[in-house]
């Protein structure tokens, strides 16, 4: 009997996926980048695919695959690569790996902040340009962050762990999220605020919301000149949710103070505008990029694959309505 195909975009990860090849047959891309032809001849025949963000799974790769096609396993929290009406209406699980980045991303959102108010990699690049001379008690002074206001917008996992740290760190935590939590209010100290409260009062805004067509763009010139000058802006979601021009034209003009960022419009070419500019810090989408975080999203990637493909629902299941086709 034919083993079901399984097809990876990623060499990455094959080797967590080993096991898998006992029961199935798994084709992995052998380079890092898949172009979009070769995806489409990669998955033709594919029972699964194991995706990474950074391909656009749609109808036509959909339509690629087969009919036979039942599940698309993310690796990744987020799923905005993938058209999942168009998996919801063909039948075709779509997965992802929540809850296992929080802590990491948390993390990430943290150091950003450390690092941008105690100006950090500012005095990493003195020292390596051969610039520095000696201690200076004025030398690249920063901010403490006790008593500072931590703006979360977003209220997910990572929202809610970033809370907890900075919480005991000292800050003071106000939050924006599409639904109130009064018991996590009451058992952290936190507050509701409107986002242009928010966006008034913080002296750091951070964002943990997903990519929609309601968020991108979401923080604009508007909402950037809501803000204080003194305030940081981190964001470790997604690039399109902030208009990354104006941004560029608020850290240039001194709107806000500083910028943490994770991710960016488009990855692939970070403007050198924004490169350019010695009030932000910049890192390559790799908030959740530790080896505990890593290990754990291949397991549940492998887990939802598998469950898909022999017919039990998926945990990490974001098409809840395809599972109930599949039932009726």
């Amino acid at each position: 009997m034919e083993k079901p195909k399984i097809f990876v975009t990623h060499v990455f990860l094959g080797k967590f996926v080993e096991r898998l090849k006992d029961r199935y047959e798994v084709v992995v891309w052998p380079g890092r980048d898949i172009g979009r032809e070769d995806l489409l001849k990669g998955v033709r025949g594919s029972t699964g695919i194991i995706s990474l963000l950074t391909e656009k799974i749609d109808e036509e790769v959909m339509e690629a695959a087969g009919d036979q096609l039942r599940v698309i396993s993310n690796y990744a929290v987020g799923f905005d690569n993938i058209d999942v009406p168009s998996a919801t209406k063909r039948g075709v699980c779509v997965t992802n790996t929540p809850g296992v980045l929080t802590e990491s991303v948390a993390e990430e959102i943290l150091a950003l902040t450390i690092s941008l108010f105690r100006r950090i990699v500012e005095g990493d690049r003195l020292i390596r340009s051969g610039k520095y001379k000696g201690w200076e008690p004025d030398l690249l002074l920063g901010t403490g962050i006790k008593d500072k206001v931590m703006g979360v917008v977003g209220l997910g996992r990572i929202g809610r762990w970033t809370a907890r740290m900075c919480s005991a760190l000292g800050m003071k935590i106000i939050y924006f999220n599409r639904h109130r939590d009064e018991e996590f209010e009451e058992e952290y100290d936190v507050t509701y605020h409107s986002l242009d409260q928010l966006l008034e009062k913080s002296d750091v805004v951070s964002l943990s919301i997903p990519l929609t067509k309601e968020t991108q763009h979401m923080v604009g010139e508007r909402e950037l000149k809501l803000m204080k000058p003194t305030a940081l802006l981190i964001n470790t979601s997604r690039g399109p949710i902030v208009d990354q021009k104006v941004l560029i034209k608020a850290l240039r003009e001194k709107w806000i103070a500083g910028a943490g960022l994770d991710v960016f419009e488009d990855e692939a070419h970070v403007p050198e505008e924004l490169r350019a500019l010695p009030n932000t810090i910049l890192t390559p989408h790799t908030a959740s990029a530790t080896i505990e975080a890593r290990m754990a999203m291949a397991k549940i990637v492998v887990e939802n694959i598998t469950d898909a493909i022999e017919k039990r629902q998926p945990s990490c299941l974001v098409n809840p309505d395809v599972w109930q086709q599949k039932t009726d």
